[in-house]
């Protein structure tokens, strides 16, 4: 009850922040405002392509996985696992996985609750929803078929206090990385990136920036204390997808363009001693 509070609290701080922001917009136009991602064919068939090939490679390589037998769990000893890793050994808690699957989606919820209100004020309304998943199903898919690839023992494999069942199902064999982390930082990032560039004037971009990386961490946290994945497979994941929802979003975003009467700016000046011109070009801009 105490873990549905704060997620409710949360939420309702990305609601409010997301509020503040509108209010903002509000007073200087009630027109479409200017989208700052558009689509393009060549990128996004190329994501899409990338998806698709990560999703056939990913579930033609799942039939292959052969779960743990009875007999093989006996060859398994923590002190095989190297030092930074090993503390998840120890860990199984069925409460913490529950948790991760909540932040997770208290994550979606969140960035649902930034990117809904993006359609109705910005042109091309489309351009979110489909960046959004290419944002998930990139790493989520990619992060799949390197499991099938790894074959990482999970954590609870080696802890004699965990029950038998899922030491023997093919997930027991798919440790390396985390796609919960993945799928949690990508999100994450994609949602603070997404506000940015959608409210660059509020004054709450850090504060939706601490809230949706807080949520990314829980889930990812709740991971390894559920005895589900090391260390290692949650850096590498939480990495993996920070950088696709940075980067596709990066791949969209509309550069903007000046000409040169915009570029330049040209005025005059008067100190009482001297008189003068001050010139300044514009050489990059965001």
């Amino acid at each position: 009850m105490r873990t549905t509070r704060i997620v409710f609290s949360v939420l309702f701080l990305v609601q409010l922040s997301v509020t503040q922001a509108q209010d903002t917009l509000s007073l200087s136009t009630t027109r479409l405002r200017p989208n700052p991602y558009r689509l393009s064919w060549k990128t996004d068939a190329t994501l899409m392509g990338l998806v698709g090939v990560a999703g056939v490679s990913s579930l033609l390589l799942e039939q292959q996985v052969q779960p743990f037998s009875v007999g093989d769990l006996g060859q398994f000893d923590r002190s095989q696992v190297n030092a930074f890793d090993r503390g998840a050994t120890y860990k199984w808690s069925p409460g913490a996985f529950q948790l991760s699957d909540q932040t997770l989606t208290a994550n979606f919820v969140a960035t649902g609750l930034i990117a809904v209100p993006t359609l109705f004020r910005h042109k091309n309304w489309a351009t979110v929803p489909l960046m959004y998943i290419e944002v998930l199903a990139l790493p989520t898919l990619i992060q799949q078929t390197v499991k099938n690839i790894a074959l990482r023992t999970r954590p609870y494999v080696y802890n004699p206090d965990a029950p038998l069942d899922p030491k023997l199902a093919p997930n027991g064999r798919q440790s390396f990385f985390s796609g919960h982390a993945g799928t949690a930082f990508a999100s994450a990032v994609f949602a603070s990136e997404m506000f940015r560039h959608f409210y660059p004037n509020s004054k709450l971009k850090p504060v939706v920036w601490v809230v949706m990386l807080g949520l990314a961490s829980t889930t990812s946290l709740m991971r390894y204390e559920a005895g589900y994945h090391f260390p290692s497979d949650i850096l590498v994941g939480a990495l993996f997808g920070s950088v696709a929802g940075w980067g596709i979003p990066k791949l969209h975003e509309v550069k903007r363009q000046f000409t040169l009467s915009q570029r330049l700016h040209v005025q005059p000046w008067n100190n009482g001693f001297a008189t003068g011109i001050n010139a300044r070009l514009l050489v990059f801009s965001r």
